[in-house]
């Protein structure tokens, strides 16, 4: 029998009981990729993440849903980052490789940034439904739409559907009876991150990212990392003047808020940030 050692976290969290819930097992040698599986199955949080070493940067990462693993992910990059400084003693610098490629980290205290795994324009698709039709998939009307939506892929493609208003972001509710002609990613995911620029809040934006669970059914994500990476990337599409920064507000519907930092230099590097707590470790025992 082998004992794994995990920390549980909270990524993008202004309080301790903020953020997005992430596991991080530490260590990851002698784990196979059916035990990974099962064991973010187990701890049935949007995604867990195994530490490993690597030969080209400060760690190797796999991330897991309960259902499937990922290439690449916001949040739990972040979370792993606060992770591997603690236990290597890497600085407020390090790298990390993950399916996508290897993804620079920095961190300022506990307020630590990624920068998106992309170069160059970032690829775009049309949603593949009419506007009409995928604004009524998200129980909204197409005059709600401020553009068509469209798929951004910073790292990990998904939906980017921008509204006018708030308003429209908060009555934002996907209708689970007709997944079968929600447009599917690459990954053959159903996503949708439906955001919002404030215009009482300069420089804020509000914003929801939903997703369909293993077993059927609409979930809604606390907080997105990747998401706002191809937020980023739609700025970049749509030609928003650059350099651009924005404050992401997320989660408030499923009472995890979450505050995301975006930034996207001239250069269009684009960089996702935000606060990471810990929240407790334990082992599991295999």
């Amino acid at each position: 029998m082998a004992t794994y050692a995990y920390r549980l976290l909270n990524v993008f969290a202004e309080s301790t009981f903020g953020g997005n819930p992430l596991c991080v097992f530490e260590d990851a040698r002698g784990l196979d990729d059916a035990t990974m599986q099962a064991l973010a199955l187990q701890f049935n949080l949007s995604e867990t993440t195994f530490v490993l070493p690597s030969e080209q940067a400060s760690a190797r990462v796999r991330i897991f849903t309960p259902g499937y693993e990922m290439r690449f992910a916001g949040h739990p990059t972040l979370g792993t980052a606060h992770v591997v400084r603690d236990l290597a003693g890497t600085g407020d610098a390090l790298t990390l490789e993950f399916k996508a490629g290897v993804v620079p980290v920095t961190a300022q205290g506990d307020v630590w940034t990624f920068t998106a795994p992309h170069s160059g324009e970032p690829k775009t698709a049309p949603a593949g439904l009419p506007d009409a039709q995928m604004a009524a998939l998200l129980g909204l009307a197409e005059s709600d739409l401020l553009t068509s939506p469209m798929w951004v892929d910073t790292g990990a493609d998904q939906l980017l559907v921008a509204v006018k208003t708030v308003d429209a972001v908060r009555r934002a509710q996907p209708d689970g009876a007709r997944l079968d002609i929600w447009p599917q990613s690459s990954l053959g995911r159903k996503t949708a991150y439906v955001f919002a620029f404030d215009p009482n809040r300069p420089g804020q934006v509000v914003a929801r990212y939903f997703f369909t669970k293993q077993g059927g059914g609409v979930a809604e994500d606390p907080g997105t990392g990747s998401a706002c990476a191809n937020l980023g990337g739609w700025l970049i599409a749509t030609g928003h003047a650059l350099p651009a920064g924005y404050q992401i507000a997320q989660g408030e519907a499923v009472d995890r808020p979450c505050t995301l930092r975006l930034e996207v230099t001239g250069g269009q590097a684009i960089r996702v940030g935000g606060r990471v707590i810990e929240l407790g470790r334990g082992t599991v025992t295999l």
